[in-house]
């Protein structure tokens, strides 16, 4: 399996994002969503006609959900990318579901108030991902059959549906799309923002994916990849316990 791209949307010069940049911009956009959706909602001021543009009423939660929609298509490509280039893709599939089974506790308080509630959180979601791509490169290796390959992808795409995780089969889906045309970023971000089109705004993560370099960055290193996996679990049930004192 080759990891070599054949054709890129930008010229070198311009690609000056690295992955730990990338992370940072992700952590960030989710960061402001999740404000926006679990704690700023409740306040009047942050939820009033800012302007309008046609018949949509902009206020700044409104502004500060469009940002937080540059979140997951980041994160998928993330992925995609640490699926590739890893040492130990069983360790890193691992790590996924251990911090998706951590983060369901402080995932279903901010989100339900509540523990044992229907739905699961994201990393869910990159797990059954990762299965997906790693089923993908079984077949690239000649080691699964198609019909082996489209059990197992049905099985990811339908235990997202099962689930109820955040972003589900749509989710699982964008990223085996990243995956498959990860040697043309001209297809995969065209093809890519088509598939978005119902959250058209997260299409615009495709300028941040488009200006990565293939460089680790600054984050390196096992504490720093560990506080990147805790930071989704540790952010929400910060937003959990502020929101309790103000409510």
């Amino acid at each position: 399996m080759t990891n070599k791209i054949d054709v890129y949307l930008l010229p070198e010069r311009w690609r000056v994002l690295s992955g730990s940049w990338l992370k940072v911009i992700a952590m960030v956009s989710m960061t402001i969503d999740h404000v926006a959706a679990y704690l700023l909602r409740y306040d009047h001021d942050f939820t009033a006609t800012l302007f309008t543009v046609g018949s949509k009423q902009v206020s700044w939660y409104f502004l500060m959900r469009c940002i937080g929609r540059l979140a997951f298509p980041l994160f998928a490509f993330l992925l995609v990318e640490g699926f590739l280039h890893t040492h130990d893709r069983m360790k890193y599939g691992r790590n996924l579901l251990v911090f998706a089974l951590f983060s369901e506790i402080p995932y279903d308080l901010v989100r339900h108030g509540h523990l044992f509630a229907a739905g699961q959180n994201v990393f869910f979601t990159l797990f059954l991902g990762f299965l997906a791509l790693w089923a993908v490169s079984k077949w690239e290796e000649g080691k699964y059959s198609p019909t082996r390959l489209t059990i197992m992808l049905f099985s990811m795409i339908g235990a997202g549906i099962l689930l109820c995780s955040d972003y589900g089969s749509y989710g699982v889906s964008f990223i085996l799309l990243l995956y498959v045309l990860r040697q043309n970023r001209i297809f995969q971000a065209a093809i890519g923002f088509c598939f978005l089109s119902s959250r058209w705004i997260a299409g615009l993560a495709f300028i941040p994916i488009n200006l990565y370099n293939g460089q680790r960055g600054f984050i390196q290193g096992p504490i720093g990849k560990y506080l990147f996996y805790a930071f989704y679990p540790l952010h929400l049930l910060a937003i959990y316990f502020v929101r309790c004192m103000i409510m």
